[in-house]
């Protein structure tokens, strides 16, 4: 879909004066122009009906017509971005809405935590031989490097990927014994899913952790749910990430207790080079 209004936004300054002038119009006000005829925009630009003609297929449409269905299209597409809300503006502001939200999503996650399903997941990830932890995006990248920090420590075998194509590869030639964790805030990224659905054609288990309802869902062998209110700020960062890291956390701790001896044994050896090597003293994290 051709993104009309980020067209214009990006483009303005290349356009003539008159191409310029209707640039102005449609993006102050693109409801309005939504609703006028070709003359009514010419009009209102100080312009021929020719000219906005030309406009139209300057940007790729074929009439004027298909430029109006394209705008809507756009405008649809990301309301909040159109006319964001006013948010807070001093930082003591900013940080209370920030550490609120985190706050509100943390809690909120314990209620909705699937207890069962961190259990599954648990024992499933334990008993591989060999992990495969994949995202992809921006947060989803860094929880599936995230839960490869989480995992090695307590002795187990993981590698993470967060490109598609590695992906997928991995996938069609992990050895049996394999296991897969996966995970994507929106539950939309088809190339993932797309790998998730090769490692199922080979009996890997996958664990995902995604939105309930969406196509990585519909890959899992076992499911954990993941929940959270989003900004209407858009301003803000999502606290989804918080959300991931929390469960991510509980499945973490949960397969530490279930490996017990084995994984505080990794864990010591890991925090005796530390502190020989770095700290000098046992009250630093296990990492950095």
């Amino acid at each position: 879909m051709l993104d009309i209004v980020g067209l214009l936004q990006t483009e303005k300054d290349t356009f003539t004066r008159s191409e310029r002038a209707l640039t102005e119009i449609v993006l102050s006000d693109a409801d309005s122009v939504l609703k006028m005829s070709i003359v009514d925009l010419a009009a209102q630009a100080e312009v021929s009906p020719p000219t906005v003609t030309r406009f139209c297929r300057r940007l790729g449409c074929d009439s004027y017509a298909d430029f109006k269905v394209r705008l809507a299209q756009s405008r649809f597409v990301g309301q909040r971005y159109f006319a964001p809300a006013s948010g807070p503006s001093s930082v003591r502001e900013i940080a209370q809405g920030v550490v609120n939200g985190i706050q509100s999503t943390v809690y909120e996650t314990f209620e909705t935590c699937d207890f069962d399903a961190v259990e599954r997941a648990a024992e499933t990830l334990v008993k591989s031989k060999y992990m495969l932890s994949f995202g992809s995006g921006g947060s989803s990248s860094m929880l599936a490097m995230e839960a490869e920090a989480r995992f090695f420590r307590l002795g187990l075998k993981v590698a993470s990927s967060t490109d598609h194509q590695v992906q997928m590869m991995r996938a069609a030639a992990a050895a049996p014994g394999t296991a897969i964790i996966a995970f994507s805030l929106s539950g939309n990224n088809l190339p993932l899913v797309k790998a998730l659905a090769i490692a199922g054609e080979y009996g890997l288990p996958r664990v995902v952790m995604s939105r309930a309802g969406s196509a990585m869902a519909d890959q899992a062998d076992v499911f954990l749910p993941v929940t959270w209110r989003e900004n209407q700020d858009i301003l803000r960062p999502t606290p989804g990430r918080y959300a991931f890291l929390a469960n991510l956390d509980i499945l973490a701790q949960t397969m530490a207790t279930r490996l017990g001896g084995s994984a505080i044994a990794a864990m010591r050896r890991i925090k005796h080079q530390l502190v020989v090597n770095r700290d000098g003293d046992d009250a630093q994290p296990l990492g950095d």
